[in-house]
Protein backbone atom coordinates (compact mmCIF):
# COMPACT_ATOMS: atom_id res chain seq x y z
CA UNK A 1 0.00 0.00 0.00
CA UNK A 2 1.61 3.19 -1.14
CA UNK A 3 1.37 6.34 0.47
CA UNK A 4 2.00 10.26 1.24
CA UNK A 5 4.84 8.55 3.09
CA UNK A 6 6.82 6.62 0.78
CA UNK A 7 8.14 9.92 -1.21
CA UNK A 8 10.14 10.62 2.35
CA UNK A 9 13.59 8.78 1.82
CA UNK A 10 13.37 6.73 5.04
CA UNK A 11 12.92 3.55 4.35
CA UNK A 12 14.41 0.65 6.16
CA UNK A 13 12.73 -2.36 4.71
CA UNK A 14 11.49 -3.41 1.55
CA UNK A 15 7.95 -2.60 2.18
CA UNK A 16 6.34 0.71 1.73
CA UNK A 17 5.91 2.52 4.78
CA UNK A 18 2.35 1.69 5.56
CA UNK A 19 3.72 -1.68 6.67
CA UNK A 20 5.34 -1.64 10.19
CA UNK A 21 6.13 -5.69 10.15
CA UNK A 22 3.89 -8.19 11.26
CA UNK A 23 3.97 -6.81 15.45
CA UNK A 24 0.10 -5.45 16.01
CA UNK A 25 1.73 -3.44 18.91
CA UNK A 26 4.09 -1.76 16.77
CA UNK A 27 4.03 2.22 17.48
CA UNK A 28 5.38 5.63 16.80
CA UNK A 29 5.45 7.94 19.50
CA UNK A 30 6.41 11.62 20.80
CA UNK A 31 5.58 13.25 24.14
CA UNK A 32 6.08 16.58 25.26
CA UNK A 33 6.12 18.26 28.12
CA UNK A 34 6.74 21.67 29.89
CA UNK A 35 7.29 22.52 33.76
CA UNK A 36 7.25 25.91 35.54
CA UNK A 37 8.87 25.09 39.23
CA UNK A 38 7.60 28.20 40.79
CA UNK A 39 4.00 27.58 40.62
CA UNK A 40 3.93 24.20 39.95
CA UNK A 41 2.07 24.38 36.58
CA UNK A 42 2.53 21.36 34.12
CA UNK A 43 1.56 21.31 30.57
CA UNK A 44 2.08 17.86 28.64
CA UNK A 45 1.36 16.00 25.59
CA UNK A 46 1.38 12.93 23.91
CA UNK A 47 1.05 11.99 20.14
CA UNK A 48 1.18 8.23 19.11
CA UNK A 49 0.49 6.31 15.68
CA UNK A 50 -0.10 2.22 15.51
CA UNK A 51 0.16 1.58 11.64
CA UNK A 52 -0.70 -2.05 12.52
CA UNK A 53 -4.07 -0.94 13.96
CA UNK A 54 -4.66 1.78 12.07
CA UNK A 55 -5.13 4.11 14.07
CA UNK A 56 -3.40 6.94 15.57
CA UNK A 57 -4.65 9.27 18.81
CA UNK A 58 -3.26 12.19 20.60
CA UNK A 59 -3.70 13.72 24.33
CA UNK A 60 -2.76 17.38 26.15
CA UNK A 61 -2.90 17.91 29.75
CA UNK A 62 -2.29 20.99 31.71
CA UNK A 63 -1.83 20.54 35.65
CA UNK A 64 -3.07 23.96 37.72
CA UNK A 65 -4.12 24.46 40.99
CA UNK A 66 -4.38 21.00 41.68
CA UNK A 67 -6.70 19.95 39.18
CA UNK A 68 -5.33 18.23 36.12
CA UNK A 69 -7.05 19.68 32.44
CA UNK A 70 -7.14 16.66 29.73
CA UNK A 71 -7.89 16.74 25.95
CA UNK A 72 -8.06 13.45 24.07
CA UNK A 73 -8.28 12.80 20.78
CA UNK A 74 -8.37 9.74 18.20
CA UNK A 75 -8.91 8.81 14.57
CA UNK A 76 -8.56 5.99 12.18
CA UNK A 77 -5.14 6.50 10.47
CA UNK A 78 -5.63 5.62 7.23
CA UNK A 79 -2.12 4.34 6.87
CA UNK A 80 -1.45 8.19 6.27
CA UNK A 81 2.06 8.33 8.53
CA UNK A 82 2.91 11.37 6.73
CA UNK A 83 0.35 14.03 8.87
CA UNK A 84 1.01 14.62 11.85
CA UNK A 85 -2.24 15.74 13.24
CA UNK A 86 -5.02 14.39 15.44
CA UNK A 87 -7.87 16.39 15.62
CA UNK A 88 -6.97 19.35 17.06
CA UNK A 89 -3.51 18.21 17.90
CA UNK A 90 -1.10 18.66 15.45
CA UNK A 91 3.09 18.67 15.37
CA UNK A 92 5.51 20.89 13.68
CA UNK A 93 8.89 19.34 13.04
CA UNK A 94 10.48 22.72 12.40
CA UNK A 95 14.45 21.62 12.29
CA UNK A 96 14.84 17.82 13.11
CA UNK A 97 16.20 16.51 16.56
CA UNK A 98 16.38 20.52 17.17
CA UNK A 99 13.32 22.51 17.63
CA UNK A 100 9.53 21.50 17.23
CA UNK A 101 6.17 23.25 17.41
CA UNK A 102 2.83 21.75 19.12
CA UNK A 103 -0.51 23.36 18.50
CA UNK A 104 -3.53 22.39 20.13
CA UNK A 105 -6.09 24.33 18.26
CA UNK A 106 -9.39 23.90 20.70
CA UNK A 107 -11.59 26.20 22.28
CA UNK A 108 -11.75 24.19 25.83
CA UNK A 109 -8.14 23.38 25.90
CA UNK A 110 -5.11 24.68 23.65
CA UNK A 111 -1.73 25.55 23.66
CA UNK A 112 0.79 26.64 20.48
CA UNK A 113 4.57 26.09 22.53
CA UNK A 114 7.69 25.82 20.80
CA UNK A 115 10.74 22.85 21.84
CA UNK A 116 14.38 23.87 21.25
CA UNK A 117 16.40 21.50 21.94
CA UNK A 118 19.44 22.08 25.07
CA UNK A 119 21.76 19.52 23.41
CA UNK A 120 21.53 16.65 20.72
CA UNK A 121 19.01 14.12 21.77
CA UNK A 122 20.65 10.93 24.44
CA UNK A 123 19.68 7.40 22.62
CA UNK A 124 18.72 5.32 25.53
CA UNK A 125 19.82 1.44 25.39
CA UNK A 126 17.25 -0.21 23.34
CA UNK A 127 14.86 -1.59 25.79
CA UNK A 128 14.11 -5.26 25.26
CA UNK A 129 11.76 -7.40 27.82
CA UNK A 130 10.50 -11.05 27.33
CA UNK A 131 8.31 -13.13 29.36
CA UNK A 132 9.57 -16.52 28.15
CA UNK A 133 9.48 -16.39 24.60
CA UNK A 134 7.18 -13.46 24.28
CA UNK A 135 8.41 -10.17 23.46
CA UNK A 136 6.44 -7.86 25.53
CA UNK A 137 8.66 -4.19 24.71
CA UNK A 138 11.06 -4.25 21.81
CA UNK A 139 11.61 -0.73 21.07
CA UNK A 140 13.89 2.50 21.00
CA UNK A 141 13.54 5.58 22.49
CA UNK A 142 15.75 9.42 22.51
CA UNK A 143 15.10 12.04 24.89
CA UNK A 144 16.03 16.08 25.05
CA UNK A 145 15.64 18.57 27.33
CA UNK A 146 14.27 21.79 25.67
CA UNK A 147 13.50 25.52 26.43
CA UNK A 148 9.96 26.28 25.78
CA UNK A 149 8.08 29.18 24.29
CA UNK A 150 4.64 29.82 23.88
CA UNK A 151 1.09 30.09 24.93
CA UNK A 152 -1.49 27.65 26.85
CA UNK A 153 -4.92 28.16 27.19
CA UNK A 154 -6.76 26.73 30.89
CA UNK A 155 -9.99 27.58 31.55
CA UNK A 156 -10.45 30.32 29.47
CA UNK A 157 -7.06 32.04 30.85
CA UNK A 158 -4.12 32.09 28.37
CA UNK A 159 -0.63 31.61 30.25
CA UNK A 160 2.64 32.50 28.44
CA UNK A 161 5.29 30.28 28.99
CA UNK A 162 8.76 32.08 28.10
CA UNK A 163 12.39 29.93 28.13
CA UNK A 164 10.54 27.06 30.74
CA UNK A 165 12.08 24.44 31.41
CA UNK A 166 10.95 21.50 28.76
CA UNK A 167 11.17 17.67 27.48
CA UNK A 168 10.48 15.83 25.09
CA UNK A 169 11.18 12.41 24.18
CA UNK A 170 10.41 9.81 20.53
CA UNK A 171 9.83 6.37 20.84
CA UNK A 172 9.11 3.49 18.53
CA UNK A 173 8.57 -0.28 18.45
CA UNK A 174 7.19 -2.59 19.99
CA UNK A 175 5.32 -2.25 23.35
CA UNK A 176 1.11 -2.82 24.71
CA UNK A 177 -0.83 -0.99 22.97
CA UNK A 178 -4.88 -1.37 22.02
CA UNK A 179 -7.53 -3.79 23.40
CA UNK A 180 -4.93 -6.46 25.47
CA UNK A 181 -3.68 -10.18 23.92
CA UNK A 182 -6.54 -12.44 25.39
CA UNK A 183 -3.83 -15.25 25.10
CA UNK A 184 -2.77 -16.18 28.51
CA UNK A 185 1.04 -16.27 29.14
CA UNK A 186 2.45 -19.69 29.54
CA UNK A 187 2.93 -21.09 32.22
CA UNK A 188 1.10 -17.79 33.66
CA UNK A 189 2.66 -15.04 35.82
CA UNK A 190 1.75 -12.35 37.84
CA UNK A 191 1.92 -8.89 36.10
CA UNK A 192 5.28 -7.02 37.34
CA UNK A 193 7.01 -3.51 35.83
CA UNK A 194 8.89 -0.79 37.86
CA UNK A 195 9.98 1.90 36.20
CA UNK A 196 11.83 5.49 37.01
CA UNK A 197 12.35 8.61 34.62
CA UNK A 198 13.90 11.42 36.42
CA UNK A 199 15.28 14.25 34.32
CA UNK A 200 16.93 16.99 36.09
CA UNK A 201 17.67 20.71 34.78
CA UNK A 202 20.69 21.95 36.22
CA UNK A 203 22.28 25.50 35.61
CA UNK A 204 24.17 24.59 32.73
CA UNK A 205 23.43 21.00 32.04
CA UNK A 206 20.78 18.11 32.63
CA UNK A 207 20.87 14.58 34.35
CA UNK A 208 19.27 12.04 32.69
CA UNK A 209 18.48 8.81 34.51
CA UNK A 210 16.28 5.74 34.09
CA UNK A 211 15.82 2.09 35.10
CA UNK A 212 13.18 -0.77 34.13
CA UNK A 213 13.75 -3.31 37.00
CA UNK A 214 12.31 -6.63 38.17
CA UNK A 215 10.65 -7.82 41.05
CA UNK A 216 14.14 -8.19 42.90
CA UNK A 217 15.48 -4.59 42.36
CA UNK A 218 17.57 -6.03 39.18
CA UNK A 219 17.63 -3.68 36.66
CA UNK A 220 17.14 -5.21 33.02
CA UNK A 221 17.24 -1.82 31.18
CA UNK A 222 19.04 1.82 32.50
CA UNK A 223 21.37 4.21 31.98
CA UNK A 224 22.37 7.43 33.27
CA UNK A 225 24.08 10.38 31.85
CA UNK A 226 25.29 14.02 32.01
CA UNK A 227 24.60 16.26 29.12
CA UNK A 228 26.18 20.36 28.92
CA UNK A 229 23.86 22.48 27.04
CA UNK A 230 24.73 23.01 23.83
CA UNK A 231 26.19 19.18 23.70
CA UNK A 232 27.28 17.02 20.54
CA UNK A 233 26.69 12.92 20.94
CA UNK A 234 30.77 12.98 21.62
CA UNK A 235 29.70 15.27 24.76
CA UNK A 236 27.63 13.28 27.00
CA UNK A 237 28.97 12.24 29.76
CA UNK A 238 27.88 8.48 30.88
CA UNK A 239 27.48 7.94 34.23
CA UNK A 240 25.74 5.30 36.98
CA UNK A 241 23.08 5.98 39.07
CA UNK A 242 21.54 4.65 42.60
CA UNK A 243 18.06 5.68 43.56
CA UNK A 244 16.09 5.35 46.56
CA UNK A 245 12.70 5.99 47.10
CA UNK A 246 10.09 6.86 49.60
CA UNK A 247 6.00 6.06 49.01
CA UNK A 248 3.12 7.68 50.92
CA UNK A 249 1.84 5.12 53.29
CA UNK A 250 0.16 2.17 52.04
CA UNK A 251 0.22 3.43 48.37
CA UNK A 252 2.87 2.72 45.66
CA UNK A 253 2.99 6.87 44.76
CA UNK A 254 6.54 8.54 45.73
CA UNK A 255 6.35 11.33 48.22
CA UNK A 256 10.61 11.80 48.11
CA UNK A 257 13.68 10.44 46.86
CA UNK A 258 17.79 10.41 46.57
CA UNK A 259 19.74 10.02 43.46
CA UNK A 260 23.32 9.14 43.60
CA UNK A 261 25.40 9.36 40.82
CA UNK A 262 28.89 8.70 39.46
CA UNK A 263 29.90 10.10 36.34
CA UNK A 264 32.61 8.78 33.69
CA UNK A 265 34.38 12.08 34.08
CA UNK A 266 34.98 11.81 38.14
CA UNK A 267 31.51 13.87 38.46
CA UNK A 268 29.60 12.59 41.65
CA UNK A 269 26.38 13.89 42.41
CA UNK A 270 23.96 13.83 45.43
CA UNK A 271 20.22 14.71 44.59
CA UNK A 272 17.46 15.03 47.06
CA UNK A 273 14.10 15.11 45.32
CA UNK A 274 10.69 17.01 47.08
CA UNK A 275 8.07 17.10 45.27
CA UNK A 276 6.09 20.41 44.13
CA UNK A 277 3.10 19.37 41.92
CA UNK A 278 2.03 16.42 39.95
CA UNK A 279 1.09 14.62 36.84
CA UNK A 280 -1.19 11.57 36.31
CA UNK A 281 -0.24 9.74 33.11
CA UNK A 282 -3.34 8.56 31.98
CA UNK A 283 -3.90 12.61 31.21
CA UNK A 284 -1.72 11.38 28.63
CA UNK A 285 -3.51 7.54 27.27
CA UNK A 286 -0.97 5.99 29.40
CA UNK A 287 -3.55 3.24 31.20
CA UNK A 288 -6.98 5.30 30.97
CA UNK A 289 -9.97 3.29 31.54
CA UNK A 290 -11.25 4.77 28.06
CA UNK A 291 -8.80 6.96 26.53
CA UNK A 292 -5.78 4.49 26.27
CA UNK A 293 -3.26 4.33 23.85
CA UNK A 294 -4.49 2.54 20.09
CA UNK A 295 -7.98 2.15 21.36
CA UNK A 296 -10.56 1.90 18.47
CA UNK A 297 -12.50 5.21 18.73
CA UNK A 298 -14.05 5.14 14.96
CA UNK A 299 -13.08 7.80 12.41
CA UNK A 300 -12.66 10.69 14.49
CA UNK A 301 -13.77 11.27 18.37
CA UNK A 302 -12.43 14.53 20.94
CA UNK A 303 -12.83 14.25 24.51
CA UNK A 304 -12.18 16.53 27.55
CA UNK A 305 -12.08 16.02 31.46
CA UNK A 306 -10.90 16.53 34.63
CA UNK A 307 -9.35 15.06 37.51
CA UNK A 308 -8.80 16.15 40.67
CA UNK A 309 -5.67 15.16 42.04
CA UNK A 310 -6.37 15.30 45.44
CA UNK A 311 -8.59 12.33 45.42
CA UNK A 312 -7.10 9.34 47.16
CA UNK A 313 -8.35 6.79 44.77
CA UNK A 314 -4.42 4.58 45.20
CA UNK A 315 -6.09 1.32 44.78
CA UNK A 316 -6.59 2.17 40.73
CA UNK A 317 -4.32 0.85 38.96
CA UNK A 318 -4.80 3.80 36.29
CA UNK A 319 -3.72 5.87 38.70
CA UNK A 320 -0.43 4.33 39.66
CA UNK A 321 1.84 6.03 36.65
CA UNK A 322 2.87 9.67 37.76
CA UNK A 323 4.90 12.27 37.06
CA UNK A 324 6.27 14.85 39.82
CA UNK A 325 7.64 18.21 39.46
CA UNK A 326 10.35 17.98 42.32
CA UNK A 327 12.78 20.63 43.97
CA UNK A 328 16.12 19.10 43.50
CA UNK A 329 18.89 19.93 46.31
CA UNK A 330 22.31 18.87 45.01
CA UNK A 331 24.80 17.89 47.16
CA UNK A 332 23.19 19.57 49.96
CA UNK A 333 23.78 22.89 48.02
CA UNK A 334 20.56 24.99 47.33
CA UNK A 335 21.28 24.87 43.61
CA UNK A 336 18.66 26.02 41.15
CA UNK A 337 17.87 22.74 40.17
CA UNK A 338 13.99 21.11 39.33
CA UNK A 339 13.77 17.87 37.88
CA UNK A 340 10.35 15.18 36.55
CA UNK A 341 9.99 12.09 38.56
CA UNK A 342 8.27 9.65 36.86
CA UNK A 343 7.25 6.05 38.12
CA UNK A 344 4.99 3.25 37.86
CA UNK A 345 5.26 -0.22 40.49
CA UNK A 346 2.92 -3.08 39.05
CA UNK A 347 3.46 -6.00 41.13
CA UNK A 348 5.49 -6.84 43.14
CA UNK A 349 8.93 -5.01 44.08
CA UNK A 350 11.06 -6.20 47.06
CA UNK A 351 12.98 -3.06 47.49
CA UNK A 352 10.07 -1.15 48.62
CA UNK A 353 8.38 -4.47 50.54
CA UNK A 354 5.62 -4.65 47.61
CA UNK A 355 3.94 -8.07 46.70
Amino acid sequence: MLTAADEWHVHQTPEPLASSGTDRNFYDRSYFGAFRAEDGLIVAAAFGMYPNLNIADAHLTVVRDGVQHCLHASKTLHSDRATLAVGPVSIEVVQPLQELRLVVDDGTLAADLRFRGRHFPIEEPRFIHRFGPRAFMDYTRMSQAADVTGTVTVDGETLALDGVDGLRDRSWGIRPVGLPDPTPLMPPRDPQFFWLWTPVHLPDRTLFFHVNADAEGRAWNTRAVLVPHGATPEDHVHAHGRMTLELHPGTRWVSGAQLEVQADDGTDLRLTYTPRAHLEMQGLGYRHPTWTHGTPHGEFELGHERIALDHEEHGALHRWHRQLLCDVVVDGRQDAASGVLEHLVIGPYRPLGLT
